[in-house]
This record gives C-alpha cells, structure tokens and sequence, in this order.
C-alpha cells in the first residue's frame, strides 16, 4: 500500500490534479470547519451578492460541529459528519474557490459534477473517530456564527489529519467502486 500523501492547504490546482480517487493523505495546516447552519448561512450570503465571513479560495471544509474542549484540551471530540446535508449549498462554495472537503458518506451527482468543473476533492475521514481525530488539532478559534455554538466556523489547525480521497477531479468515486468491487466478489 503506498504511503499517505502529505498536504497542505491552501490547495493548488496542481496538487488537487494529483489526487485520485483512493488516494490516502495527511492533511497539515489550516482547514475551516462547517456544517448545515453554517453552510446555509453564507449560501444566503452569496445569494444577497454579499461576502463571505472566511475566505474559502483553495481552502478545506471539514464537516464537523466539535463537542467541547475538557479541561486542558484544545477541541472535544472532532468526528465527522455526514456530507449529503451540505449537497445543496456546496456548488456555490466551491464556485467561490472551495477546493476540499471532508465529511463521511456519498456525495450527490451535482456535487460530483461540481467537483469536477471546479477541479475540487471530497475527502473522507473515519466516523465514529472523533476522539482519535481531535488529537492531531493543535488549534482552534472561532472565526465565524459564534451564535451556532458547536456548529459556529472554527479555523483549526491540524498535523496530520488522516483523510482518504473519495471523489476527485476526473469523477473516480471511491464509494461506488467500492460498491461495484464488492458485488462482483459477491
């Protein structure tokens, strides 16, 4: 098995083409964290033709409202979330520069076709992890929607966030041939 692809945002069109479908990474850096709420906020932004709170050119969404930080700590659990709940508002983002996300579960035909036009990745991390992801944050600061509590934009800083490419710039979907491998095997 080869080894992770370490990255860094921002994302370059360059290392984003470089990215397959399956491709295992380790992301380091800074990555925006949003979910529903956040997502439909800033979507109702753009529709008014008013900016964003975040600059999101060639940045990461990582789909995750993290619980609270215990004594001591710097994040609660951080796990995330299912990403089909953001397919109606990730076209626009990505038009505004949005070149990763990371989230669990399949994407929409619209996201995908998205992510091709916008040359974009859809990474997935492991659900159920959260306790395990929150250690590679080494900072976290909300920067955007204090008012939505643990689902407010924090920026957090990573070091090696282990995240799996699932839907890449030329359409390769690693869900669905995961899918198609499986019941060929069956």
């Amino acid at each position: 098995m080869a080894e992770p692809v370490l990255i860094s945002p921002p994302l370059t069109d360059e290392m984003v083409s470089g990215l397959r479908a399956g491709t295992r990474v380790l992301i380091s850096g800074r990555v925006f964290t949003a979910r529903d709420a956040a997502h439909k906020k800033m979507v109702a932004l753009l529709e008014q033709g008013k900016e964003l709170p975040i600059d999101l050119s060639n940045q990461i969404i990582y789909y995750v409202g993290p619980s609270p930080a215990r004594p001591g700590r710097i994040i609660g659990a951080c796990g995330p979330t299912t990403s089909g709940r953001m397919d109606s508002y990730t076209p626009q983002l990505l038009g505004r520069g949005l070149k990763g996300m990371i989230g669990k579960g399949f994407r929409s035909p619209d996201v995908i076709q998205a992510l091709q036009e916008y040359r974009a990745v859809y990474f997935a991390a492991v659900g159920g992890a959260g306790a395990l992801l929150s250690g590679c944050v080494r900072a976290a600061e909300v920067v955007a929607y204090p008012e939505l509590g643990p689902e407010a934009i924090h920026e957090l800083t990573v070091v090696n966030f282990p995240a799996i490419v699932v839907n890449d710039i030329y359409g390769g979907d690693l869900y669905r041939e995961g899918c198609r491998q499986y019941a060929v095997n069956k």
